[in-house]
């Protein structure tokens, strides 16, 4: 396939996209869903898998899904159809999963531009603001405030009542703005993020050093850094930090291939993914710091008044949570209204960011697919997904709705099963090295054929096992589906909007469409490789077929196991092999090789859950580890962590910028042609 060289709206300049690409991937997840994820799913244990999902697959799969944007110089459905028109589909999954995010997400920036507003009322009243209080009291106001009078929350409650007119207002004025942002094209976007996306971090990192001044800071990092091992026992740490790195990084929603898309044709694509997964994990770190430390202050608060509260329940845990510690550290400050005023724009411009990014991809599908005009399709969506969020609006159940519905799409059963699928057909049905080489010819530095494997093997494993070990643990509770004798309405209604947006994508991939398959490849090799490969595969699912639904001595299940993994092992390498030496030799691998390698994937991934839910089992019944053997001040593993993680971020951007700089040196030394 060669690149097109049709005529199509592109960036301004490198900077413009890298910092469209950094605001849509840093936005409300990192100071919205991150601290409220770590609060909920495990504190410090939640760090460890969201480092390994950050460089192990975040930042090799944006790369990929640049290096395909660019390359077919499509949206998600069109670069999809246009390297097999049969997976068109897969870009509308991703699609159709980002719709559903812009329905409920700016509802949240709703409550940012209320927050802002009342900071401004504050600014004119004398620095008060409604929220504010010192000492315990301020503690209670600040989530009073949120959960009661701004939301009319009721917990654990899903019946909706009526709609709040103080949400739906913001709503509208969040909807119009996204529409404003882009309704002129990427170009205006681009100059736009050089306002919206400094100025957050500025603000985040004055919220850190006043939180970190607070009395009672440290326990606050002592839950944030010290991690509780028996919490990685749990699916639930591994499958929302790895869905976090997804949600925060925009992938698997078509965005990153939207916007890549409209780069030029001689841009960089390995280091803008670097820069931009190393800048959005740094956001989300400090992002932690500061509400953690924020949270110490108020656990110290509730001690000093002679009501301890410990920091993992000194607030509502959930979606508000944001809303909740931020506003009670601005109100320690000093010209407080003011602070707040300067956080919640701040906040305000990184919610649009990531808004209009996640509406933007959906907006070029559809236009791409229908050739309807872009102005028209832009005025439905808005509508549309105005008309939408109202159910997040209500009062009573309208939070706890957002936060079900999120959980699902941000889980593994939503976006991170779309991006095992990407991987699987991009890996084992498209000609991957192609992609590699493409990005290579264009980057400050290269990929290895490691990347390759990152993609077709170790990703789709990971994400495999964290799927089947996420479905296995739901299926087995008994209340996942019916509960206190009742139908568990928000899990059937969240599994239906998962379920019903795969049947959805292949409806519209079914439709007409522009996109062709343009692969020219030359002749099929690999028969026979791939049918041992494919057999092998096949062999190791019977056994595990036989394995879980037949009772076995314990030595004969031993063996039937090893056997399994044997046979899939082998199927992968016989398999992965077939589909190198194509690459090579520029031929298409045979079927029975595709699709041997990825029933071993499945198989290995199936194993691999079923061993993790063995040892989750033997930790709880142990009983190792308790809440009383938690550490109260941080300790070696802390300070590990905290140098790690400084380490990778400073000296990983230091090195992409150098690279950056480098390439551009020697651009510059380079003669140009001159023009015909």
């Amino acid at each position: 396939m060669e690149m097109l060289e049709q005529q199509r709206e592109n960036w301004g300049s490198r900077g413009g996209f890298i910092l469209a690409a950094v605001g849509s991937a840093v936005g409300l997840g990192n100071l919205w869903g991150f601290p409220y994820k770590i609060y909920s799913y495990g504190g410090g244990a939640f760090l460890i898998p969201y480092i390994l999902a950050i460089f192990i697959i975040g930042i090799p799969m944006l790369a990929m899904e640049f290096s395909l944007g660019h390359f077919t110089q499509r949206s998600a459905p069109g670069a999809f159809g246009s390297a097999n028109r049969k997976f068109e589909f897969v870009g509308w999954w991703s699609i159709i999963l980002g719709f559903v995010i812009i329905t409920y997400y700016p509802v949240i920036l709703g409550y940012c531009f209320s927050f802002l507003w009342l900071s401004i009322k504050g600014i004119f009243n004398g620095g008060s603001l409604p929220w504010a209080q010192s000492g315990v009291e301020g503690v209670r106001k600040a989530e009073e405030f949120f959960y009661d009078t701004y939301l009319a929350h009721k917990p654990g409650s899903f019946s909706l009542g009526a709609i709040r007119w103080n949400i739906f207002v913001p709503l509208v004025v969040a909807w119009l703005s996204m529409y404003l942002c882009i309704c002129k094209g990427v170009k205006l976007v681009g100059k736009i993020v050089w306002l919206t996306v400094p100025l957050p971090w500025l603000m985040l990192l004055i919220l850190a050093v006043r939180g970190l001044t607070l009395e009672g800071s440290i326990e606050g990092l002592v839950f944030y850094l010290n991690p509780s091992w028996e919490k990685l026992a749990e699916p639930t740490t591994w499958r929302f930090a790895f869905g976090q790195v997804f949600f925060s990084l925009s992938l698997a929603f078509g965005v990153m291939v939207t916007y890549a898309s409209f780069l030029h044709k001689k841009s960089d694509i390995n280091n803008n993914a670097a820069i931009i997964g190393l800048s959005d994990f740094a956001t989300s770190f400090v992002a932690g710091i500061a509400i953690f430390a924020t949270l110490g202050g108020m656990a110290f608060a509730t001690a000093k008044a002679g009501s301890y509260v410990p920091v993992d329940k000194v607030v509502s845990g959930g979606p508000g949570l944001a809303f909740v510690a931020f506003p009670y550290a601005l109100a320690q400050l000093p010209y407080s209204a003011w602070f707040s005023f300067i956080f919640f724009f701040a906040l305000v411009t990184l919610g649009i960011d990531s808004a209009f990014s996640i509406t933007e991809s959906i907006l070029t599908s559809v236009v791409e697919k229908t050739r309807w005009s872009r102005s028209v399709v832009l005025i439905i969506m808005s509508f549309v997904g105005l008309l939408s969020g109202i159910v997040y609006t209500a009062a009573g159940g309208g939070l706890n709705w957002l936060g079900t519905i999120d959980d699902f799409i941000n889980g593994t059963w939503g976006i991170a099963f779309v991006g095992l699928l990407e991987c699987i057909v991009l890996g084992w049905i498209y000609r991957l090295d192609r992609l590699r080489v493409h990005a290579n010819e264009r980057s400050d530095f290269s990929f290895g054929k490691w990347w390759n494997y990152l993609i077709r093997i170790i990703i789709p494993i990971v994400l495999g096992t964290l799927f089947f070990w996420s479905m296995f643990d739901d299926f087995s509770d008994k209340g996942f589906f019916i509960k206190a004798e009742k139908f568990n309405i928000p899990n059937i209604v969240g599994l239906s909007v998962v379920a019903v947006a795969p049947i959805l994508a292949i409806v519209l991939g079914i439709i007409g469409s522009p996109f062709q398959k343009t692969q020219n490849l030359k002749c099929v090799k690999g028969y026979t490789s791939g049918w041992a490969g494919l057999i092998l595969a096949l062999i190791s699912t019977l056994l595990m077929v036989l394995l879980m639904t037949i009772a076995l001595p314990i030595h004969l299940t031993q063996i039937l196991t090893i056997v399994a993994v044997l046979s899939s092992l082998s199927a992968l390498i016989m398999t992965n092999y077939c589909l190198d030496n194509c690459d090579i030799a520029g031929n298409r691998a045979s079927a029975s090789a595709r699709i041997g390698g990825i029933v071993a994937i499945l198989n290995i991934s199936v194993i691999a859950a079923l061993t993790l839910i063995r040892l989750n089992n033997y930790v709880k019944d142990n009983g190792k580890f308790t809440a009383a053997d938690i550490p109260k001040e941080l300790t070696g593993v802390s300070y590990i962590i905290l140098g790690v993680v400084s380490l990778l971020i400073i000296g990983g951007l230091g090195w992409c910028f150098y690279k950056a700089i480098v390439a551009s040196g020697k651009q510059e030394q380079t003669p140009q042609l001159p023009q015909e």
